[in-house]
């Protein structure tokens, strides 16, 4: 199930907001940035550990060229 229809199926305009301040409640507006650059930086480990698992044959084909 993609993002767009959980918004357009089941949720409204009155449920985001309503979750978005549910979560700056509990985390208050300091801590959001905070938690938003954490994320990021541990998709890119993900995207880069992935890179780098890449097959043996892939790997020797790119160091030759």
């Amino acid at each position: 199930m993609n993002l767009m229809t959980i918004f357009m199926g089941g949720l409204g305009a009155t449920e985001i907001i309503l979750i978005i301040a549910v979560i700056l409640l509990m985390f208050g507006g300091k801590k959001i940035p905070e938690l938003m650059k954490g994320l990021g930086s541990g998709i890119k480990e993900f995207k880069n550990a992935a890179k780098d698992d890449q097959p043996a044959d892939k790997k020797s084909d790119e160091t030759k060229a």
